[in-house]
């Protein structure tokens, strides 16, 4: 199986996403470190989406954007030159339920954890400011991403809610949109460029990498079996 990859990148710290995997990533301190992670990742992600796992993978990077950004804390402008195409209504119902999912599943993780703002973890400062380090500040973070994305494509919405109510009270404000299939690319933010698809994209990678730190952080906390490991992340 082929695994297109975007290549984002400052020096040597890189961030490589997965093209045809939306919302599948590693890091890593050099492209060939995050290039040896990614078949990992592509396999978690494979087994909590639902599909078949195959036996090997041809990895192939697409495309490449050198960036002044702070990506090995995951900040991230790159638009993918597939996330300017339109969007059929049979994919974007794909990629919604998907989007969804990742919200659910979120939000039985945090859910899971007995002690919501115990963390074992040391404070360490981002482009951001402090990493979120307990339960309740990794959920409230990803949560409040969901105006922000939404907004950065013309949609008016909030955090209310959990982080699946909120979410699908994006996608309803966006459906009520004409042409929101056409797929618009917005200049937002920062000058940085935005689609829909990217919005699909960014919401699952953003999920990803906070469920995965609460994931890790609970298991330090609390014990390897205290909480279910609900992506399925192979660590």
């Amino acid at each position: 199986m082929k695994i297109r990859c975007v290549w984002e990148h400052n020096g040597g710290d890189s961030l490589l996403y997965a093209d045809n995997f939306v919302g599948a990533f590693t890091r890593g301190a050099s492209k060939d470190s995050a290039l040896r992670k990614m078949p990992a990742e592509i396999k978690s992600y494979l087994r909590w989406k639902g599909g078949l796992v195959p036996d090997s993978f041809e990895l192939e990077i697409v495309q490449e954007k050198q960036s002044e950004l702070t990506v090995s804390d995951a900040d991230s402008d790159v638009l993918f030159d597939t996330e300017r195409e339109e969007l059929s209504l049979s994919e974007y119902a794909a990629l919604k339920v998907l989007a969804l999912k990742s919200a659910q599943d979120f939000l039985t993780l945090y859910q899971a954890i007995s002690d919501k703002n115990k963390s074992c973890l040391p404070v360490r400062e981002t482009f951001y400011g402090q990493v979120p380090r307990t339960a309740v500040e990794m959920y409230e973070h990803t949560k409040n991403v969901n105006d922000y994305y939404f907004g950065e494509i013309g949609v008016s919405t909030d955090n209310e809610g959990t982080v699946s109510e909120c979410r699908e009270r994006g996608f309803a404000a966006l459906e009520s949109q004409p042409d929101f299939l056409k797929n618009t690319v917005y200049l937002g933010s920062y000058d940085e460029e935005w689609s829909l698809r990217k919005v699909l994209r960014r919401f699952i990678w953003h999920d990803r990498i906070h469920a995965k730190a609460m994931y890790r952080m609970a298991v330090k906390t609390f014990g390897p079996d205290a909480v279910p490991n609900v992506f399925l992340f192979d660590i």
